[in-house]
């Protein structure tokens, strides 16, 4: 039964004593109560879907775990090492300066005719043309070798690819169904707990107007004897004698 205070006040039902933390994973985290396939209330009202996400707001705002935290739990990435690898440091300080990758120069190994009779000249022009005839010989040996090896090479790196992904899907698909299930268990679990939750609501709104009634019934009470005792005064009554069954006037 609610008390009432100094002041006369009418209360409600008092609320039940605060349970122990939670003894699972979730100690010393914040517990999040939320019944989403049973509120109505957020879909169907507007003010109440403003309050809402007021509320969520200031939730996060007061959150110990911030958006940045969230990844903490998971394994440092590998930084890079470039001490080793002089090539890559520099490749990789271009990139960071935002500057455009270096093109290639090709001009030494054009074949052109040097432009003075000049031995020398000759010479530097009969190795470069040398250089490039030998370059196209590469490259010719390069698409016979692409052009015999070159499709089983991309079946075989397709099949790769296709096992690959097959396994992705089928790893995304279990995901799935595991959160399917989890959310047709919430919803369940949600659904059967509302009529439990319903009618301990009418139990509580119940019992709180019988409480009201009563706490106004006892005011009405203790007014009725307050104004016996006053008329009691008025005409020299005196109360206390009657633990032992007599009343007595001066």
């Amino acid at each position: 039964m609610a008390n009432a205070t100094a002041s006369n006040e009418i209360l409600m039902l008092e609320a039940p004593p605060q349970g122990p933390s939670w003894p699972g994973p979730l100690t010393n985290a914040e517990i999040i109560d939320a019944l989403p396939y049973i509120d109505e209330d957020y879909y169907s009202s507007a003010a109440v879907k403003n309050e809402v996400d007021l509320m969520v707001e200031e939730e996060l705002r007061r959150s110990s775990k911030k958006p940045a935290d969230f990844l903490k739990d998971l394994p440092p990435l590998a930084k890079p090492d470039f001490k080793n690898n002089p090539v890559l440091a520099r490749e990789y300080d271009r990139v960071r300066a935002s500057k455009p990758p270096v093109i290639l120069d090709f001009s030494r190994d054009k074949a052109e005719m040097p432009k003075r009779s000049d031995e020398a000249a000759w010479r530097q022009a009969l190795h470069k043309a040398q250089c490039y005839s030998q370059h196209n010989v590469i490259r010719l040996e390069n698409l016979e070798l692409m052009d015999k090896y070159g499709p089983d090479a991309w079946i075989k790196y397709n099949n790769v690819l296709q096992s690959l992904l097959s396994r992705l899907q089928k790893l995304t698909h279990e995901r799935s169904q595991m959160i399917g299930t989890v959310n047709r268990e919430r919803k369940e679990h949600q659904q059967n707990t509302a009529y439990e939750l319903n009618a301990l609501h009418a139990q509580w709104k119940e019992l709180s107007l019988k409480n009201i009634e009563i706490q106004a019934a006892c005011a009405t009470l203790e007014n009725c004897i307050d104004e016996l005792k006053k008329e009691a005064a008025e005409r020299g009554w005196d109360f206390r004698p009657m633990e032992n069954g007599s009343l007595n006037s001066e």
